[in-house]
């Protein structure tokens, strides 16, 4: 029975809890809100995690070509430049294996991929799906830029 009690108690924090990671000032969030066109010859993408119920005290690592981004926590967003008119990764952990997206960037325009959680065996998992323009802006809008960090693994 206690061992029963314990496991509520876990997945109950899992699903209920709050994650943080470090954030970006109110200058910076809102310089990246205003969704300016990348420097000459790069694209820019955004990397996002929107509020769900699910997996809310779960931070989940995000890069862009093997270069850690950092640690997501629901309600922030990364933003990052790359060589435009190239193939880029955009990848997050997941439960067993890295879930990767490949996008095909032109310079001078915006990516927007939103980093969702999904329901694992042991803990929960994460994927990672392109936006459209219009869509992207709305959801990066409704939150704040995380600074760069240290990814876990």
């Amino acid at each position: 029975m206690k061992k029963i009690l314990l496991a509520s108690v876990v997945v109950s924090s899992l699903i209920t809890g709050c994650a943080t990671v470090p954030m970006s000032s109110d200058i910076a969030t809102n310089e990246a809100k205003e969704f300016k066109a990348p420097s000459p010859d790069t694209a820019g993408i955004y990397v996002y995690r929107k509020d769900s119920h699910f997996g809310a005290a779960l931070k989940k690592d995000i890069w862009i070509d093997k270069e850690c981004i950092g640690e997501t926590a629901k309600g922030v967003f990364f933003y990052k430049e790359v060589e435009g008119n190239k193939e880029h990764t955009v990848s997050t952990e997941s439960e067993f294996s890295p879930n990767d997206l490949i996008i095909k960037t032109e310079s001078g325009q915006l990516y927007f991929v939103e980093q969702y959680i999904k329901l694992g065996a042991f803990v929960g998992g994460a994927g990672v799906e392109q936006k459209s323009l219009e869509e992207g802006k709305n959801d990066v809008s409704q939150l704040n830029l995380a600074t760069k960090g240290r990814c876990s693994s």
